[in-house]
């Protein structure tokens, strides 16, 4: 109890800055509305009903890119480094890609696919993909091959090599991809949203901001912010459960 405490004490040492920032008026509360204003505009906006239509349209999206993404990725990432034809195709695609920012595709995105689900959807597969095929293939890659070699001579095949060997050795590094495709799901879910959507947290953020409701589109802001945090303990509870094993 006491070290959950002192682990999120940063986090109240913020909203407290906070709140004495707007106290004292540091920065004006047109530009950075106060802790209660903004928990009352959050409020407002959950009694409104609103919130949660598009809380659910943005979390689906998010949701179904990012499941795409660990599944492609995963395989991808893993049949690149047990064979070599696959590595040959698929490894200059994604040293291209890796480094372009994702948003600079939006316009290309929206022309494709328009306004809908599938351009936002679209987007967030292809940012979450690179960093899951890029942890796959290197987990992989680093197996150690003293234990690839032993399965084989023991009459393996590739695909029970790959299963039985590859994929629990390079767990870690995969969970660990998974774990930075999450965090990129959130963002480009809220980037895509403020230039191709009709809904969603990100068109929500948007509308405000430009309506100069500023305590709401902090509130939103704040929102997604709890929103991936939660998401991110959660999978951090679950690799740890994936990995208990090594604590054996």
């Amino acid at each position: 109890m006491v070290s959950t405490a002192l682990r999120y004490t940063p986090i109240l040492v913020m909203v407290l800055l906070w709140y004495l920032v707007t106290l004292v008026g540091l920065v004006p509360q047109s530009m950075l509305p106060g802790p209660g204003e903004v928990a009352r505009a959050l409020w407002d906006l959950m009694l409104g009903g609103d919130l949660f239509m598009h809380a659910i349209h943005s979390l689906a999206r998010a949701a179904a890119g990012l499941a795409a993404a660990v599944v492609v990725g995963i395989a991808a990432g893993l049949f690149m480094a047990m064979f070599r034809p696959v590595r040959l195709l698929v490894n200059p695609l994604v040293q291209i890609f890796y480094p372009m920012p994702k948003s600079a595709l939006i316009p290309l995105v929206m022309i494709w696919f328009g306004l809908g689900d599938s351009s936002k959807i679209f987007l967030i597969f292809l940012g979450c993909f690179l960093p899951v095929v890029v942890s796959s293939y290197n987990g992989a890659r680093g197996v150690n091959h003293v234990l690839r070699w032993s399965a084989a001579s023991l009459g393996a095949t590739k695909w029970e090599e790959l299963r039985e060997v590859v994929v629990p050795a390079a767990t870690p590094e995969i969970l660990s991809g998974c774990r930075t495709a999450l965090a990129f799901a959130f963002i480009l879910m809220v980037s895509s949203e403020f230039v191709i959507a009709k809904d969603g947290l990100g068109f929500l953020i948007s509308s405000l901001g430009d309506g100069g409701t500023y305590p709401a589109m902090f509130a939103v802001i704040i929102l997604v912010a709890a929103a991936g945090f939660a998401a991110d303990r959660l999978y951090a509870a679950f690799a740890r459960r994936q990995l208990r094993w090594r604590d054996a």
